[in-house]
């Protein structure tokens, strides 16, 4: 799976991840006609969407992805195509805490509401991030790929060969 595919479909996803949670929060704040339990997470959200702005305003690589491409090993082949299979195994964290945390409203409306500031924060700083690969893949005329391990492996990229951008200067 291409790595700014991977960063598009994990803003993507916090972003729904987020508004299931909001939804989970909202509904089983009025089944309980609890007024409080609903507004205070309104506010966490509107700190967190201020605060997921404030990381990810510039416009370049965050240094941790900086230090994954850097550490990309080369290849002039392009890696086996599985992205559900790598979605899964690199997002599940996402995928249980979103699953906890709507299983875990049904008793306390604020545990999902806190869980989506959370995930507002992750899809707001890593927003910018697809489009500093892709700049740093067309300066360099590459193309990085997500590779396929295990779960508890850290993450690791493959840099193929790809097309370089030439930009008429004037």
């Amino acid at each position: 799976m291409p790595f700014s595919d991977f960063i598009r479909a994990t803003v993507l996803l916090c972003a729904g991840a987020a508004t299931t949670l909001a939804v989970v929060t909202v509904l089983s704040g009025a089944a309980e006609h609890d007024p409080g339990a609903v507004t205070l997470p309104f506010v966490w959200w509107g700190g967190a969407a201020l605060l997921g702005l404030a990381l990810g305003w510039r416009g370049r690589a965050s240094p941790a992805i900086a230090r994954l491409l850097a550490g990309a090993r080369m290849s002039n082949l392009i890696p086996e195509q599985r992205p559900a299979l790598i979605l899964v195994t690199r997002l599940w964290p996402l995928l249980i805490g979103t699953l906890v945390s709507c299983v875990l409203g049904s008793f306390a409306p604020q545990i999902p509401g806190i869980a989506a500031g959370f995930t507002i924060v992750s899809a707001l700083a890593w927003r910018n991030q697809y489009a500093a690969v892709l700049a740093i893949e067309g300066r360099d005329g590459v193309r990085f790929y997500v590779d396929r391990k295990p779960f508890w492996r850290a993450i690791s990229l493959t840099r193929t060969p790809g097309f370089k951008v030439y930009r008429p200067t004037y």
